[in-house]
């Protein structure tokens, strides 16, 4: 059941990444708006995680 939940969850976000690509080149409306919302959900796992934006930063700073 767990196997099914991961693929489907892989499934949506390999899916998001295409529409993000093809509403970068001109693609339908529809396409723009799932990329749209693709792009808000990343945003927003963003915000809702700070230990792991700490930990990038983070990672910033010693490779400079």
């Amino acid at each position: 059941m767990t196997v099914l939940i991961l693929s489907g969850v892989l499934v949506l976000v390999i899916g998001g990444c295409v529409c993000v690509f093809w509403a970068a080149r001109g693609g339908p409306r529809w396409v723009r708006a799932v990329a749209t919302g693709t792009l808000a959900v990343g945003e927003l796992l963003r915000v809702v995680d700070p230990l792991r934006s700490s930990n990038s930063k983070r990672g910033d700073t010693l490779r400079d």
